[in-house]
């Protein structure tokens, strides 16, 4: 199962409290105070784990809670501090302040760590309260309370490009073509309920990650359909191969609604470069393909004709995606 939101809770350790204690030993008459402070809670910390694609794990657990540092012992012995919890999550993965949604912070690199809850201090034990006018202090500190806030991870796939466009298009057997994935295919809308990633190996040359891209609808932008399940994860892509289907209705209408959503959502995703590609040329005839590259050079707009299925044209298009991402 494929999850890319979720809110949890998470508590840093409390600090262990100080000791109140008295130096008890034979032929030592009147030992004085040596109550040792408590230890520092532990802290919780997010480490992006390049290992892990989904958040499924939070699914099942929303709470996570560091341990609590020791307290102190006599003989000024220092209570153990707890130990730091480190919690993986998917290299991707932006992580967000329950409540106000305000970014903590934006976890791209693998085993890259940051800290999101302090443990609290240990608290003092008698012995650090003795001076020269106050020879045997029986009190001590309580250690300080851990953090505990509500977390928002949302999840944000890494791909070098996209491929995106309307519900059906053929997104999913181009990217079965084109690479090593093998996502779901079927003769229905939304088959693609989430992203798919597949690398796409070239000779001689580094290889490159495309997503397949849940199909959008008009109105995403707002939420409606795969809404932001769509939009979320194209965030991160340098391009986007924007595929259409002429079998849908105007090419040129299914063209400028995956636009209108894309520009709706975020104007810096409409203006990333993209390689538009007319899918099922092979049921094209030589009148409609005149047509749509008649509509598409009068707006400015270069395209390829492809059958992802049939395999025809395909390596043009990955050069030219290559060529932007490389």
């Amino acid at each position: 199962m494929f999850i890319d939101y979720v809110e949890i809770k998470i508590r840093s350790g409390k600090g262990g409290d100080g000791m109140s204690s008295f130096r008890r030993e034979k032929y030592v008459p009147k030992g004085g105070p040596d109550g040792g402070d408590g230890g520092r809670g532990a802290h919780v910390y997010f480490v992006a784990d390049k290992n892990i694609n989904t958040l499924m794990d939070f699914q099942f657990k929303k709470i996570y809670s560091a341990p609590d540092g020791g307290k102190g012992t006599g003989s000024n012995m220092h209570g153990a501090n707890g130990k730091d919890l480190f919690i993986k999550i998917p290299a991707g993965t932006v992580i967000k302040q329950a409540g106000t949604g305000a970014v903590i912070k934006d976890l791209i690199k693998d085993a890259e760590p940051v800290l999101i809850a302090k443990g609290g201090r240990g608290g003092r034990g008698n012995a650090r309260f003795k001076s020269s006018t106050r020879q045997a202090p029986r009190f001590y500190e309580k250690g300080e309370p851990g953090e505990e806030k509500g977390i928002i991870l949302e999840l944000k796939i890494i791909a070098d490009a996209g491929i995106i466009g309307i519900a059906n298009t053929g997104k999913s057997t181009l990217l079965s073509k084109i690479s090593n994935a093998r996502p779901k295919i079927a003769d229905y809308p939304f088959t693609t309920l989430h992203p798919v990633l597949g690398i796409v190996r070239r000779d001689g040359a580094r290889d490159i990650v495309v997503a397949d891209i849940p199909g959008l609808i008009e109105g995403a932008a707002e939420g409606r359909g795969l809404g932001h399940s769509f939009l979320r994860h194209i965030e991160r892509t340098k391009a986007y191969i924007h595929l259409v289907d002429p079998t849908q209705g105007s090419a040129m209408e299914n063209y400028r609604l995956v636009n209108k959503e894309l520009k709706a959502y975020s104007e810096k995703l409409f203006s990333r470069p993209q390689v538009v590609a007319i899918n099922k040329t092979d049921l094209l005839t030589e009148k409609e393909k005149k047509k749509i590259t008649a509509d598409f050079k009068k707006a400015g707009v270069k395209i390829d004709f492809i059958s992802a299925k049939e395999k025809i044209g395909l390596e043009k298009v990955i050069n030219r995606v290559y060529n932007i991402v490389k």
